[in-house]
């Protein structure tokens, strides 16, 4: 693992900043990990997962005495394992809770392509920090096929 590759990353100041907040896809780069090995890059990416999370604590009003994960991270030994140590509270899949984990990720994407279809907003500014209520997604229909 690079460690000051892991504090640079850290040092964004979307940590420091209170919620609600949002990121977007581009604002860690990828060149964070380039000329890393792929051990290093994978370890690397992880320790950061890792350390985002824990960093999360210091905005909540009480600690949390549990930690449920869902999507693929939930199956990396390592990434379960490391916020089990860092969180130091359990940290479990939330098929622990009778949820489906393969399935939440893609409930909540529908979710919110039935709210854009139907012209609601998606992001408020008491979850993200939006200005104001926001709308988002693009529908693109099939071109009609002469028959």
């Amino acid at each position: 693992m690079a460690q000051d590759r892991l504090a640079a990353l850290l040092a964004n100041p979307y940590f420091d900043a209170p919620p609600p907040k949002s990121l977007d896809r581009n604002d860690f780069p990828m060149a964070a990990v380039d000329g890393l090995s792929l051990a290093d890059g994978a370890a690397t990416l992880a320790a950061f997962t890792v350390a985002s999370v824990a960093a999360s604590r210091g905005h909540f009003t009480a600690a949390p005495r549990r930690w449920l994960v869902t999507g693929g991270g939930r199956h990396n030994s390592t990434l379960m394992n490391g916020l089990r140590q860092a969180l130091g509270v359990p940290v479990d899949p939330v098929e622990a809770v009778g949820w489906d984990g393969d399935a939440l990720e893609a409930q909540a994407f529908a979710f919110l392509a039935v709210r854009s279809l139907d012209g609601l907003p998606l992001s408020l500014p008491t979850t993200t920090g939006v200005p104001r209520p926001m709308t988002g997604g693009v529908l693109h229909r099939p071109l009609s096929r002469a028959a």
